[in-house]
Parts: C-alpha cells; structure tokens; sequence
C-alpha cells in the first residue's frame, strides 16, 4: 500500500468541519437506524438535508446514512438515499463501502439495488478483502451469483503489501469455498470461470513462495471430500500439480483414489470437447453466453454440468 493509500485511510478519520455536531445528518442516520421510510422521506424533501446525504456522523465510528441502510439491510431507505444523490461507493474508516457491508450482513436486495445503481462489484481497492472473498467465505451463493453476474472479479486475492506476503495470500474465492465447506459456491466460482488450477502467479509474490498450493491440494490437504476432487477434475484441473504426501493422517483416501485414477486413465471425447468450448468463451458472463449459445438444449445443460455424459 502506498503512502498516498495509508493518507487517503487516515484522511477518513479526521472530521470535517461540516460534519461535526452535524445535526441533518444524525437525524437521517437516526431514521435510516429505525428503518422509518416515511421520516426518511419527509427529511430528504429539504434542501439543507439533501445537502447531507454523504456526510458522516453517529458515536465512535462516523457513518454515512447509505452505510447505515446497506449494513442494516434496509432496502426502502436504501433506494431513497440513492435517489437524493447519495454517494454510491463511498468508503467508511475501514475502506469498507455499502456493498460490502450488504454483503456482509447477507442483504441480497441492497446488494441487487447497489449493483444496479453502479457500485462496484469488487468493492474497495483500498480494503484487503472484497465482497466476492466474502460470499465466498460466508457460503452465500445467491449474493455471490448476483456479484459475479455484474461483472466481480472471480481469481480475487486479498490485498497485502509485497512485504508481508505469505501463503494466506496466495488463496482466492475457490480456495476460501472449499475450506469452508461451501460446495454451492465453489461449483458456482468454477462454472463461471474461476481457474481451476488457481494458484499465485505473481512474480513478486512467488519470490516469497516458492511452491503456491494448488487448490486440488488444498482440498485433499483440508479433507473437502470426493465432490470437490471432482468438480476441480470436470472443470479441467491439472491433475497432475499437486504433490501427493500420502501419510496416516490422509483423510482422502476416497478423493485421492479418484485423483490417482484421473492420472492414469484419459477423459473422455465429449469431456475434452465440453471443456474446449467453455475455454473459448469469455470469462465475463460465461453462464449468460453457454445459455445464449444455439444449440439443442441438452448440450447447453452439458456445457454447464448439468446434465450426465450418457446423453
């Protein structure tokens, strides 16, 4: 992070004089806070109020009326804060912005009505984490489906300084919904594209690491069990990068059997063939452009794991 980054952080914490004993502010965080539309609605008819819709205020850590409603999950106020001009990625002490606190808090319709509006699926650049690392960390995979359909980057890695790299960093959204447990979110990371073989590329970072972990060997490693061995398998993984230490602690052995099984025995035509057409699809959208595709609808079904081999 950079000294302009730290200053932008730090500049958050100081008050402004505008917003000290800022009185319309605290009174349209007070009725975001009770989820009061119709006060909310009175107050935001005033000039003077309107004037305030980005100012900060409330004890301890100052907020802004929309972060209130995001983290609170009151949609209603929501819309009328954005429709009074408010300030749609604005960013708390933490460079936390609205979205992320919806996502955060699992408040699918602020999420939907923030994504709309324009926020920006991948948060802040000044946070170490993002909404997609999130969803994926909480298992919410309607928020993390309507993140990725507006465009979230999928390989998301947490943002350190180069000084403190180390291996926590290297792990993405696949890696994060595998060892949490969360299979609907890692199936629905690698249908729209995540890398199957993710695993830190970044010269600077493979300076520090040598050997990034693969996620095939983070999920034998954390014991994700035969499902995730498999989808990873499906969707292309290269089989052969993990390093196999196989000892009396190994809790995979039904997964490691299938590993060791895809080594020795080739895929399939029609698995060689899905896996071709869904690489020259563009990552963006991938699930809109395999269902826009004209082609009987047994094959679409195919192209997005849904639908056996034996067809």
């Amino acid at each position: 992070m950079s000294l302009m980054d730290i200053s932008k952080i730090f500049s958050l914490l100081q008050p402004k004089d505008e917003d000290e004993d800022n009185e319309q502010s605290q009174a349209l965080n007070d009725a975001v806070g009770r989820d009061d539309v119709a006060l909310l609605s009175e107050l935001l008819s005033q000039e003077s109020y309107r004037r305030s819709v980005n100012s900060r205020s409330g004890w301890g850590v100052p907020v802004t009326p929309l972060r209130t409603a995001a983290a609170l999950g009151h949609l209603r106020c929501l819309e009328l804060l954005l429709e009074n001009g408010a300030e749609i990625d604005s960013l708390d002490v933490k460079a936390q912005t609205p979205l992320f606190t919806a996502v955060s808090g699992k408040h699918l319709d602020c999420v939907v009505a923030l994504l709309k509006a324009g926020a920006d699926p991948n948060g802040s650049q000044y946070n170490n984490c993002s909404p997609v690392l999130t969803a994926a960390r909480e298992g919410d995979a309607d928020v993390l489906r309507e993140l990725l359909r507006f465009g979230a980057e999928l390989d998301v890695r947490s943002k350190v300084p180069d000084w403190a790299s180390n291996a926590s960093a290297c792990r993405g959204p696949l890696y994060i919904s595998a060892v949490y447990g969360h299979l609907d979110c890692f199936k629905l990371l690698l249908l729209h594209g995540a890398n199957p073989n993710y695993n830190c590329t970044d010269r600077k970072m493979l300076a520090r690491i040598k050997q990034p972990k693969t996620v095939l060997e983070v999920c034998l490693r954390y014991g994700c069990g035969v499902e995730y061995i498999q989808l990873l398998i499906d969707f292309g993984a290269d089989v052969y990068l993990p390093t196999l230490i196989i000892d009396k602690t190994t809790k995979q052995n039904e997964a490691l059997a299938l590993l060791l099984k895809e080594r020795v025995c080739p895929k399939t035509l029609m698995s060689q063939t899905r896996l071709v057409i869904r690489r020259s699809i563009p990552s963006l959208n991938k699930e809109a452009a395999v269902e826009s595709l004209d082609i009987p609808l047994i094959l679409r079904n195919y192209l997005k794991h849904e639908t056996s081999e034996l067809i």
